[in-house]
């Protein structure tokens, strides 16, 4: 086991995070944590600060912090920038990522690398995402749902996060892709690996719970209104919320 996770329980720990955007208060005194090797997943309706979340923890400037702390790998990195939360080992897949043109895909992944002369591996890593005809294209431009979740889980790979964020990776996806996703997934948390010999986890955000048949996740939340207002097994999650909708999760809170 590393030195660093034996000393450190949580690779991630939220406390009573509150967050504004646009000076309006999105996040309410919202915590959790993630232990090292843990996949955890959020469900919630549209506008209830799932993404907000998410956009926080990698630091992105709108994204205000009132109060609380971000805590990750035992340090404080509430007010860090993007780029050094990012070589600290955080990495996040947009939901709806930006065509960004005049940047090919191949000098994308090759800025994601930690290490020069990178070629081989990004032929190697282009080639288990399917990309490889991609990687001289302009990141995003022209590309279906499937493949731009596979060209951001190819950066992903490069950069090789600690811990991933997943913002609806099964948003806009077929059939055909949605099961090499979840193994470029599973690939990046490190789930050929015992749990307790993983290093990486992962944080993700669903509203369908395909992505559910794909990787294992241990805890799921209920984010409402900006506050997580329940936690439990996923599946059981899932498919209470499939039944009966979220305002079984609000009757619980109103108890």
């Amino acid at each position: 086991m590393d030195s660093e996770k034996a000393d450190k329980e949580m690779l991630l720990d939220i406390k009573d995070l509150v967050v504004s955007v646009d000076n309006k208060e999105i996040l309410h005194k919202v915590s959790l944590s993630i232990p090292y090797g843990e996949t955890q997943v959020i469900f919630g309706p549209n506008g209830g600060g799932k993404t907000t979340l998410l956009m926080t923890i990698m630091g992105f400037p709108r994204y205000q912090v009132a109060s609380g702390k971000i805590i990750f790998k035992g340090k404080d990195v509430t007010v860090m920038s993007v780029d050094e939360r990012a070589r600290l080992g955080i990495g996040i897949m947009f939901q709806r990522p930006p065509v960004v043109r005049g940047v090919k895909t191949r000098d994308m992944v090759a800025a994601c690398l930690k290490k020069d002369n990178g070629e081989e591996l990004i032929a190697e890593l282009a080639g288990k995402a399917n990309m490889t005809d991609f990687l001289s294209r302009d990141i995003n431009h022209g590309f279906s749902g499937g493949e731009i979740k596979r060209s951001e889980l190819l950066q992903l790979s490069a950069q090789s996060p600690n811990l991933v964020l997943l913002d609806e990776p099964e948003s806009g996806v077929d059939l055909e892709n949605i099961s090499l996703i979840g193994s470029l997934i599973n690939s990046l948390l490190g789930k050929v690996h015992p749990i307790r010999e993983r290093t990486n986890s992962g944080l993700v955000i669903t509203h369908t719970g395909h992505i559910l048949n794909y990787i294992n996740a241990r805890t799921g939340y209920v984010m409402f209104e900006g506050k997580i207002i329940c936690e439990g097994e996923p599946l059981d999650m899932l498919n209470t919320i499939k039944e009966k909708g979220y305002r079984e999760c609000v009757k619980c809170l109103r108890k």
